[in-house]
């Protein structure tokens, strides 16, 4: 009986269809991850990177072995760094400074390694990577959530009214005892009636829940708005 994790130095018809297969289901599995979680690059796009970058190392093993001309990993090289345009597309940074899509970015990223691995017989590391993978981005996820909750900094993005001098602000912020580590005034997106907005990075003074930190900042006279990011 042939073990499958046995790399295979001459590219069959099972070989091919093996590692082609393998990049379809360990892709999909990190893909569908990502999509339940509605990021943008979901299942398809998971699939797709990982299959693509599978054939790439393929198509270059293959010239190497039938041709002998070449690097056999010439094509790993530019898949490697020609990802990371794809990746670059995922992160995008809102009009209130928030930068999303890091993680998705990474496991693209990832994930092209994997398929990588995958195509040229690799199986042991790409299964393994494929788990810790997921791990990553599920297990993790939540201590990092976990993490993030429990922290005496946070920054928030706060609308203010017209009719309320940011003096005023700042002091109900001061009684609340929360120490302004930095403000950047920016332009109101949401509350037409405000004339004034502000990205803030807060310390507490001691372990609150944020969202009683939301509730007693938007209990401030003149906050129209106020909200984490």
């Amino acid at each position: 009986m042939v073990d499958i994790f046995i790399p295979d130095m001459y590219l069959t018809d099972g070989t091919i269809a093996l590692r082609l297969l393998l990049a379809v289901v360990l892709g999909g599995l990190i893909g569908f991850e990502r999509g339940r979680a509605g990021r943008p690059a979901g299942l398809r796009t998971h699939i797709l990177v990982c299959l693509g970058s599978t054939l790439a190392i393929m198509t270059n093993q293959y010239i190497w072995l039938h041709y002998s001309v070449g690097d056999p990993t010439r094509m790993a090289a530019q898949v490697i760094s020609g990802i990371g345009f794809l990746g670059a597309g995922t992160i995008i940074v809102t009009g209130r400074h928030q930068v999303k899509g890091l993680t998705t970015a990474a496991g693209l990223w990832a994930t092209a390694c994997m398929g990588l691995a995958i195509g040229i017989g690799f199986y042991k590391a790409a299964i393994t990577a494929c788990l810790l993978i997921v791990f990553t981005t599920v297990v993790l996820h939540r201590l990092d959530n976990s993490m993030l909750s429990k922290s005496k900094v946070m920054d928030i993005y706060i609308e203010i009214n017209k009719q309320v001098p940011m003096t005023a602000i700042l002091e109900g912020m001061r009684q609340n005892e929360f120490h302004i580590d930095s403000i950047e005034m920016v332009k109101p997106t949401l509350d037409t009636s405000a004339t004034a907005a502000a990205i803030m990075t807060l310390r507490l003074k001691k372990r609150r829940l944020k969202l009683e930190v939301i509730a007693r900042i938007n209990a401030i006279e003149g906050v129209e708005f106020v909200e984490e990011i």
